[in-house]
């Protein structure tokens, strides 16, 4: 009878993370800008040199984003859009 209880007990976690999961990549993202790698950001960039996603030169890249879960950008390093801007508004003058 116990084994009967584990096998039901792991299945039963099996199927419950393969319907969280789905759940929690639909929830609220954020974009994220200097966290994406080279080639892996989600679509234009500040500069405007392109309107794409995967056309990012370099890793982690001020001008690049990344659809993130919101609430994680700063704790991945990134920016919001507003700090972004600053920040290449500020290098663009020097």
């Amino acid at each position: 009878m116990n084994n009967k209880l584990l096998v039901s007990a792991a299945l039963a976690a099996v199927i419950s993370t393969g319907v969280v999961a789905p759940a929690e990549a639909g929830g609220k993202k954020e974009k994220c800008y200097g966290v994406a790698k080279a080639a892996q950001n989600d679509c234009a960039n500040l500069a405007g040199t392109h309107s794409c996603a995967g056309q990012s030169k370099v890793d982690n890249d001020k001008g690049e984003w990344k659809l993130v879960k919101k609430g994680t950008c700063s704790t991945l390093g990134g920016l919001s859009k507003k700090e972004a801007k600053k920040l290449y508004k500020e290098t663009k003058k020097a």
